[in-house]
């Protein structure tokens, strides 16, 4: 536990101090804040940024968590594990959202014979620390300007963290640091098209109406959200899932794909996309719409405004930009750890 509260930090009696000037070469740091636990999306959305990590695109500095059942922690430390990267900082949050078993994270118990079949050393949510201590460590520690958020679950944390006051950690409140740090948050929320005919209520922006409101309206810089319909219109080929995970003979990502919905099915790829932005938003996977801003109704429904002082876009697509993204997307996710685990 001691390595997730110091790594990257320098710590200076109860103050953690931001890093040396020369370490802003690094790739850029990325959080990952998702309800991981309720769909199996969530996870390969996890593979992959491990997988841009070993590329050299990314640093994951924190994952924090919205589904609020202890074992979903336990089962992050597990992914992380298995790409060689057990240290990373978790945070939790006690909202009571999605507080459900999931059907996937149970892996994180699995045992082979004696031993873990997925190691991991933070056996529970309840020995993580809160979400927002960790979010605000992680900013403190960073160079201005560059950090990469990608929120795909509830609002909740990042929510909270812009409420958040100043502490022992920072002086600067939540809003300051978000400022001050952040270069980007990329969203998997909302809905911008109409689907079937109709408007579509969007489940991570529906399962915490208020946080996905304070997010819209509080949130000091840019946010691109990723709607409902581009993960819908990327789906994850099942082949992917029955034959590109078997370089190892247990692989988390593809058991718990199975485990929530046994294949053959391809599960759209919502949070996938999110992430693809925040690390390529200059590759033209993704089409951008103009500026604006992304208004929360009370009963969940989404509206873009059209504004040129606006911070917020919404990500489009082209039928030839599905073809690529599709590709892209699994072969990050696939993409062996740099070590396979014994």
């Amino acid at each position: 536990m001691i390595s997730r509260l110091l790594c990257g930090l320098l710590v200076v009696g109860l103050h953690y101090a931001p890093v040396s000037a020369q370490d802003a070469s690094r790739p850029p740091a990325l959080i990952f804040d998702t309800d991981i636990g309720n769909d199996c999306d969530d996870v390969l959305a996890l593979g992959m940024i491990h997988s841009l990590q070993t590329r050299g695109e990314c640093r994951l500095v924190a994952v924090t968590i919205t589904k609020d059942h202890e074992q979903c922690a336990a089962f992050v430390d597990a992914v992380n594990t298995f790409y060689g990267r057990g240290e990373i900082p978790i945070g939790v949050c006690s909202s009571g959202v999605t507080p459900e078993q999931s059907k996937f994270t149970v892996l994180a118990a699995e045992k082979n014979g004696e031993h873990d079949r997925y190691p991991h050393d933070l056996r529970s949510g309840k020995d993580a620390d809160d979400a927002v201590t960790v979010l605000r460590r992680a900013l403190v520690a960073e160079p201005d300007k560059s950090v990469l958020i990608a929120q795909v679950g509830f609002s909740t944390n990042l929510a909270s963290l812009v409420r958040s006051p100043g502490d022992d950690i920072s002086p600067l409140t939540g809003r300051e640091l978000v400022e001050k740090k952040v270069k980007l948050l990329s969203v998997m929320a909302g809905s911008f098209q109409m689907i079937n005919g109709r408007l579509h209520r969007e489940y991570n922006v529906i399962k915490d109406i208020p946080a996905a409101q304070t997010l819209a309206a509080d949130w000091p810089g840019t946010i691109v959200y990723s709607g409902f319909e581009v993960g819908l219109a990327v789906p994850y080929p099942a082949i992917s899932i029955l034959q590109d995970y078997n370089y190892v003979t247990h692989h988390p990502l593809s058991e718990a794909y199975i485990l929530y919905i046994p294949p053959p099915h391809n599960r759209p790829t919502w949070d996938l996309t999110s992430v693809l932005y925040a690390i390529y938003p200059d590759r033209d996977y993704f089409g951008l719409s103009d500026r604006g801003r992304v208004v929360v109704m009370d009963d969940g429904l989404t509206e873009f405004v059209g504004d040129a002082n606006g911070n917020h876009h919404y990500l489009k697509l082209t039928e030839a930009q599905q073809v690529r993204v599709t590709e892209a997307l699994v072969q990050l996710s696939s993409q062996p750890p740099q070590e396979l685990p014994q």
